[in-house]
């Protein structure tokens, strides 16, 4: 996943911070609001995921 900050401009001006990931954007008020959903998402990714059929035979096995 491409993730991205930028700053835009809202219709009235006002300046946005934008999130992009790959074709969807997330707009925040501050650049800290937006880098610190980065950061969450990221470690979100980056997170150990066990696939299901995994998961499910270590409930199997611990009954």
């Amino acid at each position: 996943m491409n993730i991205s900050i930028q700053q835009v401009k809202t219709a009235t001006g006002l300046p946005r911070w934008q999130v992009c990931m790959d074709q969807h954007g997330v707009s925040f008020r501050s650049e800290a609001e937006a880098r610190s959903f980065v950061n969450v998402l990221r470690a979100r990714l980056q997170a150990p995921h066990p696939l299901p059929w995994r998961g499910a035979a270590q409930v199997r096995s611990a009954s």
